[in-house]
């Protein structure tokens, strides 16, 4: 009886284990992920036309956007950082990285170009 008591426990134990191991990323190592597919995504070149920062938008006039096979054009993006429009102004040239998500364009990368 104490044998397959053992036994019960030891597969309880290694399937809790295997459990683990599957759990989704959270938490530093889930954000460490998505900043590493952020710095890996192509940055394109464009001029700020408009900022709404109430909104968290900003339009851009670009180049082509070659991770999202679009040809060039001025259009408004969904800044889900707001910080990220902090000291730009209309006018200002930057280097940016654009992603599809949700259906929506939004800028995960946005600095002034030098």
């Amino acid at each position: 009886m104490k044998a397959i008591q053992a036994l019960i426990a030891a597969a309880l134990l290694a399937s809790a284990g295997a459990y683990a191991q599957q759990a989704p990323e959270s938490g530093d190592h889930a954000s460490h992920h998505s900043t590493q597919a952020a710095a890996s995504a192509p940055q394109s070149e464009g001029e700020v036309r408009k900022i709404d920062l109430a909104q968290g938008k900003v339009t851009l006039r670009h180049g082509p956007l070659v991770n999202l096979d679009m040809p060039a054009m001025t259009m408004v993006f969904t800044v889900p950082d707001k910080k990220l429009l902090d000291g730009l102004k209309e006018g200002d040239k930057v280097k940016f990285t654009a992603e599809k998500q949700n259906g929506a364009y939004i800028v995960t990368v946005l600095q002034a170009a030098n």
